[in-house]
């Protein structure tokens, strides 16, 4: 048989990269639809006791009182516009990214990435995203802090294009990236931690004791676990972006130099201890977020091979 008559068999449909990016971003949206009330807690608390010390609220429980007490229940969704609108960048490019990277990888090694690997490219993706996600982020934390201000110095902002406009037209369009230092470094331990420390949990619940079969509520447990690591890892820096982002200029300078002085600030006015400030609801957030996000990520991947390209094989992360 002549090699002209041998025909090439059809390549396989596969999800283009725009559509792993577009699925990421989704996936994140759903997610913080969810969530959104716990990240507006966190974030409160975070910026209780700035500059004074004294603690406006006993623990998240009270501060949820506080806020629908004083603001209505609906402010527990405050500044979601800003919330949707960072998942669609953070997320969709650090899903996407990694997306990209974890197929870059296996085609050029021919081989499935191991924890030092997928701690690398997960670092490189949160990098990525938090960096397109900043002025979002910046949006978010001034949102979502506004309702604890008296009247006087409220910013106001009707939404999330109405913030980020004015943002830029009063302060610079610097102003936009303020924060941005804290805001990737944060990503990058976040992912990198939440990476290693899934695979290495979900491979106990699957081969130790428990011998949990693959499902939601192996990936349940493994996440919650990792973003119990994740949260202590990460919450530092996160404290330090919020108060950087939420800052305002006093007599004409910044109420911080930088990731540093709002750690030592935070250490010696408000006790080490309130480097963690916020940690329930952050907690509560984070390992919820994370199995929500991968959960909708599958069924829309599985939605996709189904009905576009034929085939019941996931192509999840």
């Amino acid at each position: 048989m002549s090699a002209t008559s041998v025909q090439e068999a059809p390549k396989k449909a596969v999800a283009t990269n725009a559509i792993k990016f577009l699925f990421g971003g989704l996936s994140g949206m759903g997610a913080t639809m969810v969530v959104q009330p716990l990240d507006l807690v966190k974030t409160r608390m975070q910026i209780s006791g700035a500059g004074s010390g004294k603690k406006e609220y006993r623990s998240s429980l009270h501060c949820i009182q506080t806020i629908v007490s004083k603001e209505g229940p609906l402010a527990l969704y405050q500044g979601i516009g800003a919330a949707l609108l960072r998942q669609a960048t953070y997320t969709t490019g650090r899903l996407g990214m990694y997306t990209y990277l974890n197929d870059l990888f296996r085609e050029k090694f021919q081989r499935s990435p191991g924890i030092t690997d997928s701690m690398a490219m997960g670092t490189i993706a949160g990098a990525c995203g938090a960096f397109i996600g900043t002025p979002a982020e910046v949006a978010l934390v001034r949102m979502t802090s506004d309702g604890r201000l008296p009247v006087a110095e409220r910013r106001n902002y009707t939404n999330v294009a109405n913030a980020l406009a004015r943002i830029t037209r009063e302060e610079g369009l610097t102003a936009l990236w303020r924060g941005s230092l804290p805001t990737v470094g944060r990503a990058m331990v976040v992912n990198m931690t939440q990476l290693a420390s899934y695979s290495q949990f979900k491979t106990y619940f699957r081969h130790g004791p428990l011998q949990m079969e693959e499902g939601i509520k192996l990936h349940f447990c493994a996440s919650m676990l990792s973003g119990l690591l994740t949260t202590i890892t990460s919450m530092p820096l996160d404290i330090a972006k919020t108060r950087i982002q939420n800052m305002k200029m006093v007599d004409g300078k910044p109420e911080y130099r930088g990731t540093a002085d709002v750690l030592l600030r935070v250490a010696r006015q408000e006790g080490v201890f309130a480097l963690w400030k916020g940690f329930t609801p952050y907690y509560c957030r984070l390992g919820p977020h994370t199995v929500l996000t991968f959960i909708i990520l599958e069924q829309l991947n599985q939605g996709y091979n189904k009905y576009v390209l034929g085939s019941n094989k996931s192509t999840g992360l």
